[in-house]
């Protein structure tokens, strides 16, 4: 299905979860689409002794944006998942809709159908990303305490307080029952974004690929001792050397007419100083505001977000 926007969907025989995976929300991230299609065809290879539970969907996001390779269009699509933004939408004239807009509502209806579809009594998003910086692999939960157990079993760092700092993504909308309704049963919701790497990193898409297996196995939609082709072992070995937890100290918004320009050379978890200097806009020098690491620093002509600061945490801080 190359130009679908559906590109995988794998139910078992039992009841279960129902796990909605998500790529190239942002066009510009084709790791999450190639993972999603690697897994799919995993499972279709599974023993048939596997049992199965639940059901696994993939959509691509942003797809007139994926198709060409952008990030967007005019607006973020990560960042109109608002209920109010869905509802004036919804109310135009599809000629009348941006061409984001329109991919808002085409996501959102497909989602919302699949969930009308399946009834489930417990729903699972996954958001798969890259970042434009190098070794950008870690993963963002809401902070409540079942989803940082399903994001500790992602094995790659655990970035804190970062959700609630993100107003209109997809996760936070599923996270404050924007799709609620579209189910009777629904008794549970849980989500986490997951970051894989930098957008052109040939190792990205295996590094999903692994954590859409991980999510499988944690909500039990597979055994545990499932196997996965080495996928885990490979991801496990790219993030022995980074924290495990850390937690958001800071972030340098930025607006569009501000020029901003990242100093080159930035990776993900580098450590930086107090008063360094990061970046460059058109009022001057930006200079670090705390001792720290660095996360997300911007690569890319597009986003709202300069970079973010983080602090090491203990691994205590997860919940056990």
């Amino acid at each position: 299905m190359p130009h679908s926007r559906v590109i995988a969907r794998y139910s078992g025989n039992e009841p279960g979860p129902l796990l909605v995976v998500i790529g190239a929300i942002h066009g510009n991230e084709p790791a999450g689409v190639i993972a999603i299609r690697k897994v799919m065809q995993l499972l279709k290879e599974l023993p048939d002794t596997t049992a199965f539970k639940g059901r696994f969907v993939g959509f691509i996001g942003h797809h007139a944006a994926y198709l060409q390779q952008r990030r967007f269009f005019y607006e973020d699509l990560n960042r109109l998942w608002e209920l109010s933004r869905i509802e004036k939408v919804q109310s135009l004239p599809p000629d009348e809709r941006t061409p984001d807009e329109h991919e808002l509502i085409a996501l959102f209806n497909h989602i919302y159908q699949e969930i009308v579809d399946y009834q489930p009594n417990t729903l699972i998003l996954l958001d798969l990303h890259t970042t434009s910086a190098e070794d950008g692999l870690f993963c963002i939960p809401t902070d409540e305490g079942p989803s940082l157990q399903l994001a500790k079993s992602l094995h790659v760092p655990v970035v804190l307080n970062l959700f609630g700092n993100l107003q209109g993504t997809l996760l936070r909308f599923k996270t404050e029952g924007g799709f609620n309704q579209a189910s009777n049963g629904l008794q549970t919701t849980l989500g986490v974004a997951f970051e894989a790497g930098q957008h052109l990193d040939e190792q990205a898409a295996d590094r999903c690929v692994a954590a859409i297996f991980n999510c499988l196995r944690a909500i039990g939609c597979l055994p545990p001792d499932t196997p996965d082709a080495g996928y885990n072992t490979k991801l496990e070995t790219d993030s022995a050397n980074l924290p495990k937890v850390v937690r958001l100290r800071s972030v340098h918004h930025i607006k569009p007419d501000d020029a901003f320009r990242m100093r080159p050379g930035y990776r993900n978890f580098q450590s930086i100083d107090i008063g360094e200097h990061l970046a460059d806009d058109r009022h001057g020098p930006i200079y670090a505001d705390t001792d720290g690491h660095i996360l997300m620093p911007l690569y890319q002509p597009l986003g709202k977000e300069g970079f973010f600061v983080v602090s090491r945490e203990a691994e205590v801080s997860l919940v056990s």
